[in-house]
């Protein structure tokens, strides 16, 4: 099991995005956190600002949308030209027609969690994903402390991915760094999004390049 590492440009100097995003052209994807104000407290990319990442960036972009109404909303993520696109299923009236037009316009269509949604309502559609997020603390913020408790619930989601035979990645958010990734990979992660543990660092590449190395120690 490969281990992808998404550096969350959330931890990043907004006033020079396109070095920031250069600083990390060694990870897999880059990963954009849009924030609305409405589904959580905070407020950071609209489609406009994304568009303008993804134009620059020397990596696909990973887009996590926090966002209010996702069913209307999410789509022009795809449309922008987003690799993969991320609602949260709290977001959602209708998942998997969202996921369904999110794939029909060209991207990988991602459900998330918060730490208290269960995976359970979601096993018998996992097929209708190509990814599925456990958000390891609260979204909203960045730099938050990860929550262990969340732990069981990505080795269960593991097992039924497992238990599927589908091809279905599963991403870990929050608070990832080199203290909590064994954790998250021995539960069964295998994108990880890293934000203040790679744009924290004095060396972003390195950062990635020890985070890779310390999952794959723990890679099943």
């Amino acid at each position: 099991m490969a281990i992808d590492i998404n550096p969350s440009i959330l931890s990043s100097d907004f006033s020079d995005l396109r070095g920031e995003l250069e600083k990390i052209s060694t990870a897999d994807m880059a990963h954009i956190d849009v924030m609305d104000n409405h589904f959580v407290p905070n407020l950071t990319f609209g489609p406009p600002v994304v568009e303008r990442i993804q134009a620059i960036s020397p990596i696909p972009l990973d887009a996590h949308l926090m966002i209010a109404d996702a069913d209307r909303n999410a789509p022009v993520y795809a449309e922008i030209g987003c690799a993969s696109v991320t609602f949260h299923a709290e977001a959602a009236a209708a998942p998997v027609r969202l996921a369904r037009e999110l794939r029909k316009l060209g991207a990988k269509a991602s459900l998330a969690l918060k730490p208290a949604t269960p995976i359970e309502p979601f096993i018998d559609l996992l097929g209708e994903f190509d990814q599925i997020l456990i958000m390891t603390v609260e979204p909203g913020f960045g730099g938050q402390k990860f929550l262990d408790v969340c732990l069981p619930k990505i080795r269960r989601t593991r097992e039924a991915i497992s238990a599927s035979g589908l091809e279905i990645r599963l991403q870990v958010d929050g608070g990832v760094s080199a203290s909590t990734i064994d954790r998250v990979v021995d539960a069964g992660a295998d994108v990880l999004v890293a934000g203040s543990a790679v744009y924290g660092a004095e060396d972003a590449a390195a950062a990635i390049s020890e985070l890779r190395t310390l999952a794959a120690a723990h890679t099943h």
